[in-house]
């Protein structure tokens, strides 16, 4: 399946739900957003509907995202139905991590096969400020509960913000002795945030991903570590647009994602549905369109519209808008 641009879209990320078990302060206010109601909400077997029809145009892999995905109550099930759909290839989740060590057992029984991991920052204390309700110790079991069970690949996803000052050499080694893949987003400023709006950042807490991988590296070199080199045989699975690099010897991989300062759009391969049933066919875009009517119409073939229509809309490039009316747990990232 290409779009107008010739691209490849193979790739479907699914927002499960709006709600949280954290409040971060670049996703949502302190009191949270004013959360769709449950008939708003794309049911499970509409999602793999969904799915079923995506797949018959050229889907293969599906990410399942939030808010917080694991906090909704029908999401091994989901996995295990989406797993089982003919030319899904891949079933991967975004996810805090905090539920993990009770569910994972389960969710690797249904087909998840890799997942992604949120956390910005290694200090406790920083830890409970972003997140306003979480502990670092949950998210760190998640991660140990995700190795363990023996998913592949396991990513750990940190939002570099300048002002936050995060232990960015401490993060990297965190790939060292263990199988993880620790990738570095750049910050960007969306919605709300991108008017310094309820985090007190901007666009000045951009760190561009050459300067980030500069420091890390000065940084390792004066603590008696290698540079960072690129990544061979340590290089994880995916189909995102991480570039990814590794010290040598190590386990894992040190990966950067670049938004803002290296456009990826040429490789863009996705597109997004809200857990309101709306496909999104770019991130930085507020254009969206409705599958969820077409969903409970029962129409197979008004779905498919739906989605070559937004694939059409997709565009070549964000052109460096960045901004949404809708909150990042809205979206799904």
């Amino acid at each position: 399946m290409k779009d107008s641009h010739g691209r490849v879209i193979d790739y479907l990320r699914i927002s499960l739900t709006d709600r949280c078990n954290f409040r971060c302060v670049y996703c949502m206010p302190a009191d949270g957003v004013c959360s769709m109601g449950h008939d708003e909400i794309l049911r499970i077997e509409e999602i793999e509907r969904l799915v079923r029809v995506a797949a018959g145009l050229g889907i293969r892999s599906v990410r399942l995202t939030g808010g917080e995905p694991l906090v909704h109550k029908g999401v091994v099930d989901l996995v295990d139905a989406i797993t089982d759909i003919p030319g899904i290839e891949n079933v991967s989740m975004t996810t805090n991590g905090v539920l993990l060590p009770a569910m994972i057992d389960d969710l690797r029984a249904a087909g998840l096969s890799r997942v992604n991991i949120s956390l910005d920052t290694l200090d406790p204390d920083q830890f409970r400020t972003i997140t306003r309700v979480g502990r670092l110790e949950d998210t760190l079991a998640g991660i140990d509960a995700a190795l363990a069970a023996g998913l592949n690949p396991v990513k750990v996803n940190a939002v570099a913000v300048r002002s936050l000052e995060q232990d960015f050499l401490a993060f990297a080694k965190l790939s060292i002795d263990r199988p993880l893949h620790v990738r570095f987003i750049e910050y960007m400023p969306v919605g709300d945030t991108s008017e310094d709006a309820g985090t007190g950042w901007g666009k000045g807490d951009v760190i561009p991903s050459e300067e980030l991988f500069q420091t890390i590296n000065r940084r390792a070199v004066a603590a008696g570590l290698p540079s960072l080199r690129a990544a061979g045989a340590a290089k994880p699975l995916g189909w995102g647009p991480a570039r990814y690099f590794e010290f040598p010897g190590a386990r894992g991989s040190v990966g950067f994602i670049s938004p803002l300062s290296r456009h990826f759009c040429s490789e863009c391969n996705r597109l997004r549905v809200t857990a309101d049933g709306k496909v999104r066919p770019c991130l930085f875009s507020d254009t969206e369109y409705d599958v969820r009517a077409a969903l409970r119409a029962g129409d197979d073939g008004a779905v498919r519209a739906v989605l070559l229509r937004a694939l059409g809309a997709k565009p070549d490039e964000h052109h460096d808008k960045v901004g949404t009316d809708r909150k990042m747990s809205q979206i799904g990232g």
